[in-house]
């Protein structure tokens, strides 16, 4: 089992998107099953809160729902749990740097890494904008989830995924 978390400040808008896009892109690719996947935020503000309704909204567009989802703080024991730790923009990124033990900063960098073609390394908050603001971040997020499933597919898939392209 290969675990996912994704992280922005409060937790209630860019990291359940990313959290809902990368699910999605898991049950399309039929590895949902093997993995564990999860949101959490740099500060406890809005710690069980559902995401906000526009990013309810920007993923419901998509046939994902992220209503289910609760606003949480990053724990000292995510670091050692999760197998990627995913940040929103270079802030969080710096603050999960801080917090984490030496050992495990290699698990932490930044997911739009993973769509190398987006112009931005970060993904703006979309909090104090408008509809179009969650629009743009929940398509970002697609195109990033599908980047970082991709390098964990070839990582800890490949054996499966080269056996099951050989089948006729």
């Amino acid at each position: 089992m290969i675990a996912v978390l994704f992280v922005c400040m409060g937790n209630i808008c860019r990291s359940p998107m990313a959290e809902g896009a990368f699910r999605a892109a898991a049950g399309t690719a039929g590895l949902a099953d093997r993995l564990t996947i999860d949101s959490a935020g740099t500060i406890g503000y809005h710690a069980g809160k559902a995401p906000d309704t526009r990013a309810q909204a920007a993923a419901r567009k998509r046939n994902v729902d992220i209503s289910v989802q609760r606003a949480r703080k990053v724990e000292a024991g995510d670091f050692s749990r999760f197998d990627y730790i995913l940040a929103m923009d270079g802030e969080n990124l710096e603050d999960l740097l801080d917090a984490c033990p030496p050992p495990e900063r290699h698990k932490i960098s930044l997911f739009l890494s993973h769509a190398p073609h987006l112009p931005v390394k970060d993904m703006p908050d979309p909090y104090h904008g408008h509809e179009r603001d969650f629009e743009l971040c929940y398509r970002a997020a697609m195109d990033a989830a599908d980047g970082l499933l991709t390098m964990i597919r070839e990582r800890h898939f490949n054996e499966e995924s080269t056996a099951h392209k050989r089948e006729p």
